[in-house]
């Protein structure tokens, strides 16, 4: 008789559950259409949620025994911090560190080892208008990955958190193109990527794909669904992420692509353990919209096998 192959789980037991400011529709520091965060926090443990990723910096408390009081009476976790930065601008690279120093500090006193960093989007977030262009030049492709490696690289000696990549709607690690061009730019020891899989759909990328072949570089997972009509809208009218989330490009499970179950599945034949990271772009939200959809989206999770009662061990890279 056959042995089913060793490579498939009956469940994704080396993936772990959190979720993030964004799925309450945060998405800047201070913004008064943004519930305060001592209501996110108590929604996020009501909806059945142990870990949390930091989200923009300054939105949560930045005192780390503030924090830690704050967490630890809700009983919740960390499981990465998160960052802006621009990897193609060398004129920019000290107020860059400076503000990614502050988010790794954080990160590491509240006992977390991943750090997402996110690229700045060429289209302003609330208007739309073109801030750059959103093609980069040769030569900002070619310093892009030293960039990366050199940052993941400080930040592994200096602060034992590793550097994962965010592709981003609107930003130039967009497309699977560019996300490929990233990694094989990039070494492995100092950077990685963060698959998020409804950023990656709406580039036109393909999840399954990027996690087939580019698994062992997949260092943390934000899981989200998009709307497959309102990204059609977003190529016929040229659209901004902005506009399109206002649209509800973002929907929750089951709908929307890519499939979450498709995705666990895949990520569950993976030789790693991984945080999966719940968002739902939602600015701006009404303050009672995320909690029922944090809870329904746990549970459709947890129905695909994915929960967030442990937490993934880490490998240190070869130096």
């Amino acid at each position: 008789m056959a042995t089913a192959p060793t490579s498939l789980r009956t469940t994704a037991g080396n993936l772990c559950l959190g979720s993030a400011p964004d799925s309450w529709g945060v998405w800047f520091p201070e913004d008064d259409q943004q519930v305060p965060c001592t209501r996110f926090l108590d929604e996020l443990a009501a909806a059945g949620y142990t870990w949390l990723e930091l989200g923009p910096y300054g939105y949560l408390p930045t005192d780390p025994a503030v924090l830690a009081e704050e967490l630890a009476v809700r009983g919740l976790k960390v499981s990465g911090g998160t960052a802006f930065g621009a990897l193609h601008r060398p004129e920019a690279w000290d107020g860059m560190l400076a503000h990614v120093r502050q988010v790794a500090t954080l990160t590491a006193a509240a006992g977390a080892h991943h750090l997402v960093l996110i690229p700045p989007m060429y289209r302003d977030e609330r208007t739309g208008a073109f801030t750059e262009s959103p093609e980069l030049t040769a030569e900002q492709w070619a310093g892009f990955g030293t960039a990366a490696d050199r940052l993941g690289r400080l930040l592994l000696d200096e602060y034992d958190v590793r550097l994962v990549v965010h592709p981003h709607a609107d930003s130039h690690i967009q497309t699977q193109p560019e996300i490929e061009r990233l990694l094989n730019e990039s070494d492995s020891r100092w950077t990685n990527l963060c698959l998020d899989t409804g950023h990656v759909a709406y580039g036109g990328g393909d999840n399954l794909d990027l996690i087939r072949r580019f698994g062992e570089r997949d260092g943390y997972v934000h899981i989200k669904q998009m709307d497959p009509e309102i990204l059609a809208q977003v190529a016929a009218e040229d659209l901004s992420f902005g506009e399109a989330v206002k649209r509800g490009v973002c929907v929750s499970p089951p709908a929307g692509v890519p499939k979450p179950a498709d995705v666990v599945a895949e990520l569950a034949r993976l030789d790693a353990e991984l945080f999966v990271i719940v968002e739902q772009d939602l600015y701006p939200c009404a303050p009672e919209v995320p909690l029922p959809i944090a809870v329904g989206t746990r549970e459709h999770l947890a129905g695909c096998g994915l929960t967030g009662t442990r937490r993934p061990s880490l490998t240190t890279p070869e130096r």
